[in-house]
């Protein structure tokens, strides 16, 4: 007779005992993220949040959801995970400060064919870091084991972050005028944008550790990147209304992030020689004899964030984010 063996949720592919031991070694770390205002820690079916705002006279909520695309196969390549839970939180983060809005919590999901605690870890252990730098609270998540769903070593993440502005410093498209200065900031490389032409172009030449002196260490470094937040950058000047926009410069490029932000009767002058490409930049063009108008439209080429702000506020700008080395790109036209 044939032995049969029970089936188990265990053997069928899911084991719920590598989610709880997971969420026993990120448990005090996701608590340090939080302060007086949440009001539940992990594990419930659903996190609370005290949104009370006595100093403000009209808060407004804002959200905004993302992933890192296929970045995550380059964290899979090169074995190396605690990077992109940043690239995450600090993408989500830029994403709600283009209103003006400062975060207050973050909630992700991690997804994957067969749970593997370290790795789930270092991705969460990354969500904490960026959380920390930017004062917001990693308030809860989603951790799903999905056999058949993902190749062998494969994940996916996404994130929900809900931040709140003052009601009468909504950053708004009206408010971008003729003559406006495009004033760009230094992005930390890719972001998390254009990896499949970046893969394509790249990645048939060289492996992961090839080392590169105009780099500044290997190819996976340069392309692991953090995806910066210009949050503490930025939340001073929004406090001081300097701004008449912000452009997260993610797919689309600068022309088509930055046009999302103007009126329809403005239009865009963009100063292509006003800075150089990061070297990262031009390997994928070079390599892949990529257009230059597909670079423009796929890649940040260098520049993370543009501050579109008064002529008459331009020096001040310029001389407050002065460490950051920001960069006149352009100005607002007539259509």
């Amino acid at each position: 007779m044939e032995s049969f063996v029970s089936l188990t949720y265990k053997n069928a592919g899911v084991d719920i005992d590598s989610g709880n031991e997971l969420v026993r070694r990120i448990a005090g770390r996701v608590k340090s993220t939080h302060g007086p205002r949440v009001l539940t820690g992990i594990g419930g079916f659903g996190a609370l949040y005290d949104a009370g705002f006595p100093d403000m006279h009209e808060p407004v909520l804002v959200s905004s959801v993302d992933g890192v695309g296929t970045k995550l196969k380059i964290a899979a390549m090169a074995g190396r995970h605690h990077t992109v839970g940043q690239d995450l939180v600090n993408h989500c983060i830029n994403d709600i400060l283009t209103t003006g809005a400062r975060p207050l919590f973050f909630m992700d999901y991690f997804a994957t064919g067969r749970l593997d605690p370290d790795v789930a870890e270092q991705v969460i252990e990354g969500f904490v870091i960026a959380c920390r730098e930017n004062d917001c609270a990693l308030i809860g998540g989603e951790t799903a084991e999905m056999p058949g769903m993902y190749a062998p070593n494969e994940y996916d993440i996404a994130g929900t972050i809900i931040g709140v502005v003052e009601k009468s410093r909504i950053l708004r498209r009206e408010m971008v005028q003729k003559d406006d200065v495009l004033i760009g900031l230094p992005s930390t490389g890719l972001h998390t944008n254009g990896y499949s032409l970046a893969r394509a172009a790249l990645l048939p030449h060289f492996s992961l550790d090839a080392h590169f002196e105009d780099l500044g260490g290997t190819l996976a470094d340069a392309l692991l990147a953090v995806h910066r937040s210009y949050g503490p950058l930025l939340q001073p000047l929004l406090e001081k209304e300097l701004f008449h926009g912000l452009s997260h410069i993610t797919g689309g490029g600068i022309v088509g992030n930055t046009g999302r932000i103007i009126p329809d009767d403005l239009a865009l002058e963009i100063d292509w020689d006003a800075w150089e490409w990061p070297r990262i930049f031009s390997m994928i063009q070079e390599l892949g004899e990529v257009p230059v108008e597909d670079m423009r439209r796929t890649f940040n080429l260098g520049i993370g964030m543009i501050c579109v702000v008064d002529p008459a506020s331009k020096d001040e700008v310029l001389n407050a984010l002065s460490d950051e080395n920001p960069v006149v790109v352009g100005r607002v036209s007539a259509a």
